[in-house]
């Protein structure tokens, strides 16, 4: 009698990490941005009016959001014809590239006006690179991952996006606590751009060894004699394209109410001190880490629905309380960030998988990349410019209820979802 022996399955952790280490530089590079500005802000700008350069140095942040959905088309479907390694290893030379420019850009008083002019041609570039690497990356994951276990592997995608922003949280802490907020100002800001390449060239070369995915190679070709394929998914797949929206709304909403607009938000506007925030946001970060993988297990058993309809519900509910703790004191900044992040993890444990079910493999790249990326130019880049400007007329407590609305939204379009747990990919 022939006993038959079940293979303990092995994660293929470095293959996992390279696909996933482009998306943490890009993170990285967009935190850092956020973060910092408070402090490059009148380096760009003219000197005088604080407000005014922190305004304009937003406006360049979420105007360069806008070149995702281009980079999310033209790079998704490259990465649909030509592959997804090609597609992630062009993504990453853009970002890391991006960064070092702004590391090196001179200063307003220095050039004039040549210096935000140059400042935003390299969020453009960095722009379009996000657009095309968070839809391959996360297609990657997906066409790589056993159908049974697609959340697991989901899962690094966020473990690399949080180490990440966990890095350069405390960066922030590490040189907001040694450095003077002169030498932030003049110069101490430069360091995490410069950081940025380096991590840059780490990517390069984790990611060079990476081999092409099965389900792309076995629809090649049927990706070639696709006409019109952003027409297409909105013709054939319009559920598709609607469902991504509503879910990528809220998160986005989420991804930078905590990791970036909060920051300068507690700073400038509620008079918390830096140090605090920082050091709570890095706590916060670390957690968010360690629940990604055992959340992703947690939606390959029960499935993808229920966690998300907890996160979208319970959003709804405790955003708006959350924002009366922004205020000066450590802890309370620690409750804020741990509940706020602890929820997330709902979502972002699983976003690849999500994505990826809902587009066939010859359409996914660009499925995700136009769709999602859109959604985050509307309501991701304009977030801390929209706290900003709603915190200067003395109305910062609606953002919050704006971001309660896009959960209330969120829930409605996730009750429809079909669910996707263990299915073959399309």
């Amino acid at each position: 009698m022939v006993v038959e022996t079940q293979v303990e399955h092995r994660l293929p952790v470095r293959k996992l990490f390279a696909a996933s280490v482009g998306n943490a530089l890009e993170w990285f590079d967009w935190t850092i941005y956020a973060t910092f500005s408070i402090y490059f802000a009148t380096a760009f700008f003219p000197a005088g009016n604080d407000a005014l350069a922190q305004i304009n140095t937003f406006a360049t942040y979420a105007l360069a959001f806008f070149f995702r959905p281009l980079g999310g088309v033209l790079l998704g479907r490259f990465a649909d014809l030509k592959g997804r390694k090609p597609a992630m290893i062009l993504t990453i030379v853009l970002m890391a590239g991006g960064s070092v420019a702004i590391a090196l850009l001179p200063t307003f008083a220095q050039v004039g006006w040549l210096a935000p002019i140059l400042l935003l041609l390299a969020r453009v570039a960095q722009g379009l690179s996000l657009g095309g690497e968070v839809s391959n990356a996360s297609a990657y994951l997906a066409e790589i991952a056993p159908k049974e276990r697609r959340g697991r592997y989901s899962a690094f995608f966020y473990i690399s996006t949080g180490s990440a922003v966990l890095v350069a949280s405390v960066l922030g802490f590490v040189l907001s606590k040694t450095m003077s907020k002169a030498d932030l100002s003049s110069y101490g800001w430069r360091i995490p751009f410069l950081l940025g390449g380096i991590l840059g060239l780490i990517g390069l070369w984790l990611r060079r060894s990476l081999a092409e995915t099965e389900q792309f190679e076995r629809n090649r070709e049927k990706a070639e004699k696709v006409k019109h394929p952003l027409l297409l998914t909105i013709k054939e797949h319009p559920k598709a394209v609607g469902q991504v929206i509503g879910v990528s709304m809220l998160s986005t909403l989420c991804y930078y109410t905590f990791f970036s607009a909060l920051t300068p938000f507690a700073v400038t506007t509620r008079k918390a001190d830096a140090v605090d925030v920082f050091l709570a946001l890095s706590i916060a970060t670390a957690m968010f880490v360690a629940l990604q993988y055992p959340m992703g297990a947690l939606a390959d058993r029960i499935g993808r629905k229920p966690q998300l309809l907890v996160w979208s519900a319970a959003t709804a509910i405790v955003i708006v309380p959350l924002s009366t703790l922004v205020k000066p004191g450590f802890w309370n900044l620690l409750v804020v960030f741990c509940v706020g992040l602890a929820l997330y993890t709902a979502m972002t444990s699983i976003a690849p998988a999500i994505m990826s079910e809902l587009f066939p493999t010859e359409l996914r790249g660009l499925g995700i990349g136009a769709w999602y990326n859109l959604t985050v130019a509307l309501f991701g880049g304009t977030a801390p410019l929209v706290i900003k400007l709603l915190s200067n007329a003395g109305l910062s407590t609606v953002f919050f209820w704006y971001v309660a609305a896009g959960a209330a939204i969120a829930f409605v379009v996730i009750s429809r979802l079909p669910e996707t747990k263990a299915s073959e990919l399309r």
